[in-house]
């Protein structure tokens, strides 16, 4: 039975409680998460770091409800999504949360205005054309959005991606490399647009970063190692979090 939420699952806009993740069965299982239990305080701007097949991107999927956990519980808010129906997940995601793949997920047949609208068309809400634009214009893509992705640079591709996942104004916005396929000076802006969402329009943000620099808009950065929690970092800079990130072996 799932438990009434804590005062810190109030307090936060994602928990988790004790997750694990397993992949295979048997001598070919792997446990990519193993009792983790974090939470997301609202409004906040973290950064998820580890070495390589530490369970970053496993924790995040699991926490925007992408992927089922093998034990455990998840919360967005104050509802728990662990054990729930396709649908009412499907809704929880497609109404407050908003996510930046790393292979940017753009429909090959839509134009960049339309895959920016596109989460508002399918929730059956109003599309604001002068925010579209105006956000557009902010990530410096406001003169391609006739444009099809197939038409656009990998960084453009990114922005869009960017613009399609702030759109709907979600309460947590979950980013996978976001700065991947941008140069230094543009990454440095898509960081900047992430942190203002956060510190002034109350957005949760979490990041999944190998970059230390990156890493230094957040907030905290909460570390991984073998699909656990090595730690965390309030007010990280980017040098401590490569002293961190070298005590994991990385």
């Amino acid at each position: 039975m799932t438990q009434a939420p804590t005062q810190l699952q109030t307090d936060t806009a994602v928990h988790c409680r004790n997750i694990t993740k397993d992949f295979g069965h048997g001598e070919s299982l792997v446990r990519a998460l193993d009792n983790v239990s974090v939470g997301f305080r609202r409004g906040s701007f973290t950064a998820i770091m580890g070495p390589s097949g530490s369970g970053k991107s496993t924790l995040m999927h699991c926490l925007a409800g992408l992927d089922t956990v093998t034990t455990g519980e998840v919360w967005v808010g104050n509802d728990p999504i662990t054990g729930r129906s396709d649908k009412f997940v499907t809704e929880i995601r497609r109404d407050r949360i908003g996510f930046i793949f790393q292979s940017f997920n753009l429909l090959p047949t839509l134009k960049a205005a339309d895959n920016i609208t596109l989460p508002l068309e399918l929730a059956g809400r109003k599309v604001d054309q002068a925010r579209v634009q105006e956000l557009a214009n902010t990530l410096g893509i406001g003169n391609r959005l006739d444009h099809l992705p197939s038409q656009l640079s990998g960084g453009q591709q990114q922005r869009v991606a960017v613009a399609r996942a702030l759109i709907g104004q979600p309460d947590v916005l979950f980013a996978d490399e976001p700065t991947g396929a941008l140069d230094s000076h543009s990454g440095q802006q898509l960081l900047s647009i992430l942190r203002t969402a956060s510190r002034e329009a109350g957005q949760t943000i979490v990041m999944v970063t190998h970059d230390p620099i990156a890493a230094s808009y957040a907030d905290r950065v909460v570390l991984l190692r073998d699909g656990r929690i090595a730690g965390e970092l309030d007010n990280p800079t980017a040098d401590s979090v490569i002293d961190a990130m070298r005590k994991l072996g990385v």
